[in-house]
């Protein structure tokens, strides 16, 4: 196997599918592994150093949801998750378990490389080697280390899935700006109308459940109603 290359998982009971997706992946230069069961993807999710997991919902064994939601557990690697399924609760559910993204069948190959390749780079960026001074944000109680993406609420350390840090850290790094929807969406996602802006409602929810007191008047993520958020200095 080539050490160089990105590897892989698709979990996807739908063997036409999995195969066109993999052969397109295989010629944008990644190494692919197909798992059709849900328990079994699942282990090799678990034991396997995979940079990027595209996720089925629906599967035999164990279904996406908890599939994602154990694996976020212990890693924080990109999730695409997959579904036929339209309704909106889905998506929520799916991106509130930890997910990075969702799709909806059907959808296009170069769709789904062109995502892949858009979570896996901005991955690779926040992750990179380049070692500095540790660059904090800390106000009233939330402490954000931007160079080892931790985050402490009152000298906590509180576990945040790798979009959610992204989100939480571009609106401390620009307090006092409201910003829509649409441009958190842009600004994170990095995709321009691919996805769901509800996917910055979600991010924001699960953002807000772990570090404001209440979530019903947050000291921090501020809601301007019918504009977007802003980050309250």
């Amino acid at each position: 196997m080539d050490e160089d290359k990105k590897r892989i998982l698709i979990v996807e009971d739908e063997d036409s599918i999995a195969e066109l997706e993999k052969d397109y992946l295989e010629l944008s230069g990644f190494e692919v592994d197909l798992e059709a069961d849900g328990t079994k993807g699942l282990e090799k999710a678990l034991t396997t150093p995979y940079n990027l997991i595209i996720l089925d919902l629906m599967l035999p064994g164990t279904d996406g949801f908890d599939i994602c939601k154990e694996v976020r557990k212990h890693k924080d690697i990109p999730i695409i998750m997959v579904s036929a399924k339209k309704e909106d609760i889905d998506k929520i559910r799916g991106l509130g378990l930890g997910a990075d993204d969702y799709i909806t069948k059907p959808f296009s190959a170069s769709e789904l490389v062109a995502r892949v390749k858009a979570h896996l780079s901005r991955y690779e960026r926040l992750r990179g080697s380049v070692k500095e001074e540790n660059q904090i944000i800390e106000i009233r109680g939330l402490k954000i280390d931007a160079t080892a993406r931790r985050v402490w609420v009152n000298g906590t350390e509180v576990p945040f899935t790798t979009k959610e840090f992204d989100l939480l850290y571009f609106l401390a790094s620009h307090p006092n700006h409201v910003y829509t929807k649409e441009e958190l969406f842009k600004e994170i996602w990095k995709m321009d109308s691919v996805g769901d802006i509800a996917t910055v409602t979600v991010h924001i929810k699960k953002i807000r459940e772990k570090i404001e007191m209440n979530t019903a008047k947050p000291q921090y993520i501020e809601t301007i109603w019918g504009v977007g958020y802003r980050f309250k200095m």
